[in-house]
């Protein structure tokens, strides 16, 4: 709040600038009264509502804070000093992090050259792998890596290992889920996040889906009560039938838009079909993030694999015409001119 009363546009953390749903947010508020009790009937009533909309037994179904705590339990439950992990690079790193912190090697495998995974190169990777992990869509690139290729990962995966997918950006995106291969039984955890389009960032909710026998490796590193205020969020936002291809439909035509502007100026972006996109700038990244954040526009960070490209958010559409006209101000500053107008 303090940073948006500043006047500051945060495009830095793949956060939604729209917040929760109208919906959602009166759910919030009018749970509080009754928050002085655990309420665990809500968990279980969120995960019936996921389960009946896609398809899952509700046994496949499990609720956490966020699905950055999913993330580090899958990383302890199927890594290990005998097990290792195999990640795309550059990517999301928290689940490798907490792999290495417990013992576990890490094999980064290049992502292509236009942002997607090389799921050959990852099944080769480690032949005694005990997680592959991948984003779809990717983090921080964006792309959406064809179906077609998760299925042959899945099917070739090493034969000990199990594959998260991370679909933290699904909702963006037009691509069928691996969610039909959680109910087949495979060897998969997919995660799901209400951090990202239904912009419930701070509130922290998120879903472990996989067969049950996966789910209790990660329960077996505790629990805790879950916000009763996110609970009922979620399920106010599970039920709006509107804000997935309404948010989805925004974000595509403003992404589309910006990188189109920055294209034009001679800024190559891989594609995304995320709410995000990578440019590169031509130069340092981090430095041009840092002359940015300096005119009041923050954006996302550049990865050591891709130093001259820096991830930048979706926002609002002031908010991306304000990005525009800093871009082309650092742009013409560190010699790479870019034209102002939006």
């Amino acid at each position: 709040p303090a940073a948006r009363q500043a006047g500051r546009v945060l495009l830095n953390s793949t956060e939604s600038p729209h917040g929760p749903t109208p919906a959602a947010a009166a759910a919030a508020r009018d749970i509080v009264p009754a928050s002085g009790r655990y309420l665990f009937g809500l968990g279980r009533e969120l995960a019936t509502e996921f389960a009946t909309q896609n398809g899952l037994p509700v046994d496949h179904v499990a609720v956490y804070g966020g699905s950055s705590d999913p993330l580090d339990r899958a990383a302890l439950a199927f890594t290990s000093a005998s097990a290792p992990i195999v990640i795309p690079d550059p990517t999301f790193e928290a689940v490798a992090d907490t792999a290495a912190r417990h013992g576990a090697t890490v094999h980064r495998v290049p992502l292509r050259a236009d942002g997607s995974h090389d799921v050959r190169a990852m099944a080769a990777a480690a032949p005694h792998a005990g997680l592959v992990s991948v984003c779809n869509p990717t983090n921080p690139t964006g792309p959406v890596p064809a179906r077609t290729e998760l299925d042959w990962l899945l099917a070739n995966k090493p034969a000990a290992s199990v594959l998260l997918v991370d679909e933290a950006y699904i909702h963006y995106s037009d691509e069928r889920s691996m969610l039909d291969r959680v109910a087949a039984g495979d060897d998969i955890v997919v995660l799901r996040t209400f951090s990202k389009l239904y912009g419930m960032a701070g509130l922290r909710l998120g879903l472990a889906l996989g067969r049950p026998e996966l789910l209790a490796k990660l329960a077996a590193y505790g629990g805790n009560p879950l916000p009763v205020t996110a609970l009922a969020a979620g399920l106010a936002s599970l039920r709006d039938a509107d804000v997935i291809p309404q948010r989805r439909r925004e974000n595509a035509a403003l992404r589309e838009r910006t990188i189109a502007w920055l294209q034009a100026r001679g800024f190559a972006c891989l594609p995304s079909a995320a709410n995000c996109f990578m440019v590169d700038v031509g130069g340092d990244g981090k430095a041009f993030a840092a002359a940015m954040a300096e005119r009041g526009v923050v954006i996302g960070r550049a990865w050591p694999v891709w130093p001259q490209r820096v991830r930048v958010t979706v926002g609002t559409e002031a908010e991306m015409a304000r990005f525009r006209e800093v871009f082309a101000e650092v742009a013409a500053a560190s010699g790479r001119p870019a034209a102002a107008s939006a």
